[in-house]
């Protein structure tokens, strides 16, 4: 009996006297040998709005929020709910308690689940310092170093450096942090309620965040008050008024609000171009661009949008709004919810790369009034047209209503975003031109050359981020003035210095007239009419210049534009790059970009844009030339000053021999009639016919014939004349413009260098690239050829 108590006294002494032993060999974590938690504040960085109100404290080592303070300073209502709600017995215990250890056992078993822990608040303080995993071996070094500690602290050192250092959530350390975070208020400030509602949310972040589940909290909170009576830290009567008192926790905005968009200042990385630095070293405080409560109410309203998207499987949104004036972040919601693990909340949307869908089209308009010196009265083709990939394929573009609509106007082009047009004009000006154009805005992004992206460069096919897009619509609002985007005022370092940030870079990047043109075209809710109908979200009671885009497969949905105060960029989609179902940018993006508008115009006033300084000029709207005699309807456009318009010759008055339908030549008076019909340029004239439009006869009555040699109308090179010399300017590419004119009907007209055809604009020309030597020009149609025009270059 004896040698079996023996043994006994053994198994049980055996484990303690090693585990002590362990204990006095294990070093003094680093961080404690320098004295209480409180010295440590020297790292922590407070971030703030531009008023001073605080988002976030941060510590530069690790990104957390802390706020490390005394005992006296945290106030006993925390500390007590603390101690209630983790470790009622610290008092009693050396660090770790075999009673609570014996009473998890038997609990367990009985329940077969681990159904309460038995770590004391030294063990949890010791895991971490040590960061421990939960491991058999760690668990034996938590206790061990809790030991430890317990040996070398008087107990209020270590209830103070717990804490400073208990986790509330992703990011956010310490009571102090915590308070400020959940209540709005110092935890010497908090009620009994409001410290055992604090005291209950590490026990799980997610499941007690007071914002998304009160109810789960009010119910963890009363637990802990009767816990409080229990251990007799807090009389009945307190723990019975303080059930009565509601959950009442800040909202997200004054509540570390903006973890995105902080992460992105702390690391530098905001500005895709990396003109922004990080945080510098030794910062106490931080005075960021954001407005604290617009920031609340578009993270708001990311969330409600997402709530109303999710028949349609989107699942995640980003919103970034700038001040035109500045280039400051107003507001920059990276995800609706940063914490949400099941929709990858913990990315940033912001500064994602994807494709941009439409969204860079007005850019390649505005280019175009520039190096090609259209108007928003350019008659462009809206056609099935065949262009080259940069593979080297085919490529055929249709719009979004799958429907082709002719000769368009630039401005119904852009408004309605079609993207022929787009294709189309990104082919005349060149993808390098193209691509050089949009690294010149700030699209940082776009590293690949322009032989990769091709024309579909204008349907988005490269990945842009939305901080770019938002900077780039912020510079057609200031008419072509580039300004870098800016997120801090002033920073304070730890020695009392405070360094001013300087006003933003800026320079001017697009032609100002130009800029004017393409926010009319953008603000104007008739050019947008066909697509977009009668109302839309961009209906709002201020002017607004905006344009939505969507990728292909509905992979990502955009809406951005902007006032002439500030300016809204907005991605809807999903973070795993799936599918959404049918989600447009008017009905995904959409409406939280009115939701956006609205929200920051109560903070920033919108303003108005000037009136472009315009000559007005009444114009045939199927040829986009000054209206003629002819033609049957007409509108108003404004122009550049002092542009050259030609007049309408798509509406032509024709005579006809009323007895055959046909053309009537100069020779027939009786029974002949003048018509009006439409005569489109070549490349219209395939789409022309097919829809059935009323195009001239090609042929002349026998009755009535045409005129010598010219049976069904002129076949004809107008330019270049024949015998012209062109002389190339030394280092220098040189052009010229070739037309022809072709009889009314033709089929397959085309203008042929040197046996070679040329690529034909919608009005009928071909841009040619000049080199030396002697070159032939003709025009032809599948039925005869002009006569040969020839000219040098030398």
């Amino acid at each position: 009996m004896s040698r079996s108590l023996a043994v006994l006294a053994f198994l049980l002494t055996a484990p303690i006297c090693a585990l002590a032993g362990l204990a006095a060999r294990t070093p003094i974590p680093a961080e404690l040998e320098g004295g209480p938690a409180s010295a440590d504040d020297r790292n922590s960085v407070t971030i703030t709005d531009r008023t001073g109100t605080v988002l976030a404290e941060l510590r530069d080592e690790d990104g957390m929020r802390q706020r490390s303070l005394s005992l006296d300073e945290i106030g006993e209502p925390a500390q007590k709910a603390i101690l209630a709600a983790e470790d009622a017995r610290f008092y009693d215990h050396p660090g770790i308690d075999p009673l609570a250890m014996g009473r998890a056992l038997v609990t367990s078993a009985l329940e077969g689940r681990v159904v309460s822990g038995a770590s004391t608040l030294t063990q949890q303080l010791a895991r971490t310092m040590l960061r421990a995993p939960r491991t058999v071996r760690a668990k034996v070094d938590v206790m061990a170093l809790a030991l430890r500690l317990e040996a070398t602290y008087p107990k209020k050192r270590i209830l103070e450096e717990y804490l400073n250092r208990v986790e509330f959530g992703p990011n956010v350390r310490g009571v102090e942090a915590a308070s400020q975070l959940y209540f709005g208020k110092p935890a010497r400030e908090l009620s009994l309620a409001e410290a055992a509602a604090l005291a209950s949310i590490p026990r799980g972040p997610a499941v007690y965040d007071p914002l998304k589940h009160p109810d789960n909290l009010r119910a963890r909170r009363d637990r802990v008050l009767e816990r409080m009576a229990d251990h007799r830290l807090a009389t009945p009567d307190e723990v019975q008024r303080a059930k009565g008192e509601p959950i009442v926790a800040m909202s997200r905005a004054r509540s570390g609000s903006a973890p995105h968009f902080i992460e992105a200042l702390r690391a530098g990385s905001l500005d895709p171009c990396g003109e922004m630095a990080p945080i510098p070293a030794g910062a106490a405080r931080v005075k960021t661009t954001l407005i604290a409560d617009l920031q609340r109410e578009i993270e708001q309203a990311a969330r409600a949008t997402i709530r109303e998207l999710e028949a349609k499987s989107a699942s995640a949104a980003s919103i970034i709004v700038l001040d035109n004036a500045s280039g400051d972040v107003l507001a920059y919601v990276g995800s609706p919810d940063a914490s949400d693990e099941a929709r990858l909340g913990a990315n940033d949307g912001c500064r994602a790369k994807r494709q941009p869908g439409s969204t860079l089209k007005p850019l390649v308009y505005e280019l175009a009034m520039e190096e090609l010196q259209m108007t928003p009265a350019t008659m462009l083709p809206d056609v099935e047209l065949s262009f080259t990939t940069a593979e080297g394929d085919s490529f055929r573009p249709k719009n979004y209503d799958q429907q082709f609509h002719g000769p368009v106007l630039f401005r119904q082009a852009l408004g309605n975003s079609f993207n022929v047009p787009a294709v189309w004009l990104t082919e005349r000006l060149g993808p390098t031109t193209v691509l050089d154009r949009l690294h010149t805005a700030g699209f940082c992004s776009l590293t690949e050359p322009a032989s990769h992206y091709g024309v579909a460069l204008a349907l988005g096919d490269g990945e842009v981020t939305l901080v770019e897009l938002a900077v780039a619509y912020a510079t057609l609002a200031r008419e072509g003035l580039l300004v870098r985007p800016r997120a801090t005022l002033a920073i304070e370092l730890a020695d009392g210095t405070t360094i001013t940030t300087p006003p933003a870079k800026s320079r001017t990047v697009m032609d100002a007239e130009a800029t004017t043109f393409i926010t009319d075209v953008l603000k104007d809710r008739r050019a947008r009419l066909a697509s977009f109908g009668e109302a839309t979200v961009f209906d709002l009671p201020f002017d607004v210049a905006a344009k939505t885009g969507t990728s292909k497969g509905f992979r990502d949905n955009w809406a951005v534009g902007y006032t002439h105060g500030f300016t809204v960029a907005v991605w809807v989609g999903n973070f795993d790059g799936s599918p959404m179902k049918d989600v447009s940018g008017i009905t995904g993006a959409g409406p939280l970009f009115r939701r956006a508008m609205l929200a920051t115009s109560r903070f920033v006033a919108p303003g108005s844009f000037e009136e472009v300084d315009a000559e007005r000029v009444a114009i045939c709207p199927l040829s986009g030339k000054r209206a003629g005699p002819s033609c049957p309807h007409k509108r108003t456009e404004i122009l550049p000053r002092e542009t050259k318009l030609a007049s309408c010759d798509t509406h032509v008055a024709v005579r006809i021999d009323t007895t055959t339908g046909e053309r009537a030549g100069p020779m027939c008076t009786a029974d002949v009639e003048e018509r009006v019909f439409e005569h489109f340029p070549p490349l219209i004239m395939p789409w022309a016919r097919a829809a059935g439009r009323e195009l001239p006869p090609a042929t002349y009555s026998k009755r009535c014939p045409g005129p010598p040699g010219d049976a069904n109308g002129e076949l004809r090179v107008l330019y270049p004349e024949d015998g012209a010399r062109f002389y190339l300017q030394q280092g220098q590419a040189s052009h010229l413009r070739a037309s022809a004119t072709f009889p009314v009907g033709a089929t397959s007209p085309s203008l042929v260098l040197d046996g070679v055809p040329l690529a034909m604009d919608a009005d009928g020309t071909a841009l040619l690239t000049l080199t030396a030597g002697h070159h032939v020009l003709v025009a032809k149609d599948t039925a005869r050829q002009s006569e040969v025009v020839s000219f040098d270059v030398e």
